[in-house]
């Protein structure tokens, strides 16, 4: 049985907020003992709730005076720097989600960009049937694997010592796409793939013909 994720809020009822407290009160008095003892530091902890008339000290009262006289020898800008309250330590948390939000929503869109490319590349959808607020996107997307291209051709250049024409033949020849210019618009370079794959059909039909022939 999976366990059920505990809502962040106030327990209205009474008796199952008293339990709540209890319960969480072991836990972090197990948390604190087992930070001292594995790490070696000096840890205390005080607890004031209406459920108890003094307010509870661990280790003990002695122990936590050490540490509050460690803790205020301090400079004040080393006691106040990792120091959160409730709505700062909010703001923070918003503030990470925010950018993780906006990251995987970038990274979202780039992968929705890249599949409406290989679409076109396969003759699944045109140019026209893109949405224009994909365009600029799309486009941009083509660009970037025209940019990775060339470098890569750069590269093989100057690795093999080839020349640039035959470097161009072959890696037009491996990934079946064509060199632009950079800049140029998704839609002309859509346009220039789904010519080329008409061509390359027509070519497989003429040559499907020239064998029937023959065989005749």
């Amino acid at each position: 049985m999976t366990r059920q994720k505990v809502k962040m809020a106030f327990i209205e009822n009474e008796f199952s907020r008293k339990a709540t407290y209890k319960k969480r009160k072991r836990g972090i008095l197990k948390k604190a003992n087992e930070l001292a003892t594995l790490c070696g530091v000096p840890v205390g902890v005080i607890i004031d709730s209406p459920y108890d008339l003094t307010p509870e000290v661990w280790p003990s009262r002695e122990d936590m005076d050490n540490v509050l006289s460690q803790w205020q020898r301090l400079p004040v800008m080393d006691r106040t720097k990792k120091m959160l309250n409730q709505e700062s330590y909010l703001k923070q948390s918003i503030s990470k989600a925010t950018e993780t939000c906006k990251k995987l929503t970038k990274e979202n869109k780039e992968l929705e960009m890249k599949e409406v490319m290989f679409d076109c590349l396969s003759g699944k959808t045109s140019p026209p049937r893109i949405e224009k607020s994909d365009l600029r996107g799309c486009g941009n997307v083509i660009e970037q694997y025209l940019r990775n291209l060339n470098r890569r051709i750069e590269i093989l250049s100057k690795n093999d010592g080839a020349s640039s024409s035959s470097v161009h033949a072959a890696a037009t020849t491996s990934v079946a796409m064509p060199i632009v210019e950079l800049g140029s618009s998704s839609t002309s370079f859509c346009d220039m793939i789904r010519q080329q794959q008409i061509q390359s059909n027509m070519n497989q039909n003429v040559r499907g013909l020239d064998l029937n022939q023959q065989q005749w």
